[in-house]
Protein backbone atom coordinates (compact mmCIF):
# COMPACT_ATOMS: atom_id res chain seq x y z
CA UNK A 1 0.00 0.00 0.00
CA UNK A 2 1.33 3.24 -1.10
CA UNK A 3 2.17 5.54 1.52
CA UNK A 4 0.37 9.44 2.93
CA UNK A 5 2.31 11.36 4.83
CA UNK A 6 0.11 12.31 8.14
CA UNK A 7 1.55 15.10 10.87
CA UNK A 8 -0.05 16.73 13.95
CA UNK A 9 1.36 20.51 14.90
CA UNK A 10 -0.34 19.35 18.53
CA UNK A 11 2.71 16.54 19.02
CA UNK A 12 4.96 14.84 16.44
CA UNK A 13 5.49 11.33 15.84
CA UNK A 14 6.16 9.33 18.96
CA UNK A 15 5.95 11.75 21.56
CA UNK A 16 3.60 12.74 24.05
CA UNK A 17 -0.49 13.87 23.01
CA UNK A 18 -0.75 17.06 24.95
CA UNK A 19 -3.40 17.08 28.04
CA UNK A 20 -5.96 18.87 25.96
CA UNK A 21 -6.58 16.21 23.77
CA UNK A 22 -7.43 13.66 26.81
CA UNK A 23 -10.65 12.40 27.67
CA UNK A 24 -10.18 13.81 31.40
CA UNK A 25 -8.49 17.52 29.44
CA UNK A 26 -10.88 19.20 26.96
CA UNK A 27 -11.33 16.21 24.94
CA UNK A 28 -10.46 17.65 21.99
CA UNK A 29 -9.07 15.70 18.42
CA UNK A 30 -6.15 16.87 17.77
CA UNK A 31 -5.21 19.23 14.30
CA UNK A 32 -4.19 16.98 11.59
CA UNK A 33 -2.57 17.39 8.05
CA UNK A 34 -2.36 14.88 5.40
CA UNK A 35 -0.19 14.61 2.22
CA UNK A 36 -2.67 14.07 -1.24
CA UNK A 37 -3.77 10.41 -1.57
CA UNK A 38 -3.07 8.89 -4.87
CA UNK A 39 -5.27 9.06 -7.84
CA UNK A 40 -8.20 6.95 -7.41
CA UNK A 41 -9.05 8.21 -4.14
CA UNK A 42 -12.74 8.78 -3.60
CA UNK A 43 -12.69 9.12 0.13
CA UNK A 44 -10.20 8.55 3.06
CA UNK A 45 -11.24 7.13 6.63
CA UNK A 46 -9.66 7.87 9.53
CA UNK A 47 -9.00 5.91 12.52
CA UNK A 48 -7.37 6.33 16.37
CA UNK A 49 -6.54 3.22 18.06
CA UNK A 50 -5.00 2.45 21.55
CA UNK A 51 -3.42 -1.16 20.62
CA UNK A 52 -2.50 -0.92 24.39
CA UNK A 53 -5.51 -0.54 26.28
CA UNK A 54 -6.14 -3.74 29.19
CA UNK A 55 -9.53 -4.86 27.45
CA UNK A 56 -8.06 -5.38 23.91
CA UNK A 57 -7.29 -2.82 20.93
CA UNK A 58 -9.90 0.43 21.99
CA UNK A 59 -10.82 2.37 18.58
CA UNK A 60 -10.94 6.50 20.11
CA UNK A 61 -11.75 8.09 16.72
CA UNK A 62 -13.62 6.47 13.72
CA UNK A 63 -14.45 8.77 10.73
CA UNK A 64 -15.27 7.57 7.51
CA UNK A 65 -16.17 9.51 3.79
CA UNK A 66 -13.64 12.18 4.43
CA UNK A 67 -13.14 14.28 1.43
CA UNK A 68 -9.91 13.43 -0.38
CA UNK A 69 -8.93 17.09 -1.07
CA UNK A 70 -9.59 18.25 2.44
CA UNK A 71 -5.62 18.20 3.34
CA UNK A 72 -6.60 17.82 7.18
CA UNK A 73 -8.50 18.59 9.90
CA UNK A 74 -8.71 21.49 12.71
CA UNK A 75 -8.64 20.52 16.78
CA UNK A 76 -12.00 19.95 17.65
CA UNK A 77 -13.88 19.37 14.26
CA UNK A 78 -14.59 16.27 11.92
CA UNK A 79 -12.83 16.08 8.62
CA UNK A 80 -14.84 17.48 5.73
CA UNK A 81 -17.68 14.94 4.35
CA UNK A 82 -17.01 12.78 7.17
CA UNK A 83 -19.28 10.87 9.10
CA UNK A 84 -18.51 9.81 12.57
CA UNK A 85 -18.92 6.37 14.18
CA UNK A 86 -19.02 5.65 17.51
CA UNK A 87 -15.69 4.92 19.43
CA UNK A 88 -15.18 2.14 22.00
CA UNK A 89 -16.66 4.25 24.58
CA UNK A 90 -19.87 4.09 22.92
CA UNK A 91 -20.23 7.64 21.29
CA UNK A 92 -20.23 8.83 18.08
CA UNK A 93 -16.56 11.16 17.26
CA UNK A 94 -13.75 11.74 19.35
CA UNK A 95 -12.86 10.66 23.27
CA UNK A 96 -9.32 11.04 23.82
CA UNK A 97 -6.81 9.45 25.71
CA UNK A 98 -7.79 7.62 29.16
CA UNK A 99 -5.55 5.00 29.82
CA UNK A 100 -5.59 3.12 33.58
CA UNK A 101 -3.63 5.71 36.21
CA UNK A 102 0.10 4.58 36.78
CA UNK A 103 0.02 2.42 33.09
CA UNK A 104 2.48 2.69 31.20
CA UNK A 105 2.42 5.39 28.50
CA UNK A 106 -0.35 4.13 25.79
CA UNK A 107 0.59 4.16 22.22
CA UNK A 108 -2.50 5.85 19.94
CA UNK A 109 -2.16 5.29 16.69
CA UNK A 110 -3.98 7.63 14.04
CA UNK A 111 -4.52 5.80 11.01
CA UNK A 112 -5.70 7.69 7.60
CA UNK A 113 -6.70 5.05 4.47
CA UNK A 114 -7.32 6.04 1.02
CA UNK A 115 -10.28 4.18 -0.51
CA UNK A 116 -11.54 3.82 -4.09
CA UNK A 117 -14.53 3.74 -3.29
CA UNK A 118 -16.90 3.98 -0.40
CA UNK A 119 -16.42 1.14 2.51
CA UNK A 120 -18.75 -0.90 4.30
CA UNK A 121 -18.05 -0.49 8.08
CA UNK A 122 -20.59 -1.04 10.87
CA UNK A 123 -21.09 2.42 12.96
CA UNK A 124 -19.14 1.02 15.79
CA UNK A 125 -16.72 -0.80 13.85
CA UNK A 126 -13.35 -2.65 15.92
CA UNK A 127 -10.41 -1.76 14.99
CA UNK A 128 -9.86 -5.20 13.48
CA UNK A 129 -12.87 -4.66 11.32
CA UNK A 130 -11.63 -1.57 10.08
CA UNK A 131 -7.97 -3.06 9.38
CA UNK A 132 -9.53 -6.23 8.01
CA UNK A 133 -11.82 -3.69 5.43
CA UNK A 134 -8.81 -1.61 4.61
CA UNK A 135 -6.17 -4.27 3.53
CA UNK A 136 -9.03 -5.57 1.06
CA UNK A 137 -9.52 -1.87 -0.26
CA UNK A 138 -7.32 0.68 0.40
CA UNK A 139 -5.19 2.65 -2.02
CA UNK A 140 -2.37 4.42 0.50
CA UNK A 141 -2.49 4.83 4.35
CA UNK A 142 -0.03 6.82 6.53
CA UNK A 143 0.41 6.70 10.34
CA UNK A 144 1.27 9.02 13.09
CA UNK A 145 1.63 7.74 16.72
CA UNK A 146 1.08 9.89 20.12
CA UNK A 147 1.92 9.06 23.56
CA UNK A 148 -0.44 9.79 26.73
CA UNK A 149 -0.02 8.38 29.83
CA UNK A 150 -1.69 9.34 33.17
Amino acid sequence: MAGIELRSTAFNDRTPIPGRHAKDGENISPPLTWSRPPTGTEELVLLCEDPDAPSGTFVHWLVTGIDPESGGVAAGEVPDGGTAHRNSFGEPGWDGPQPPVGDRAHRYRFRLYAVPEPVPLPDSATAAQVHRTMSQHGLASGLLTGLHQR
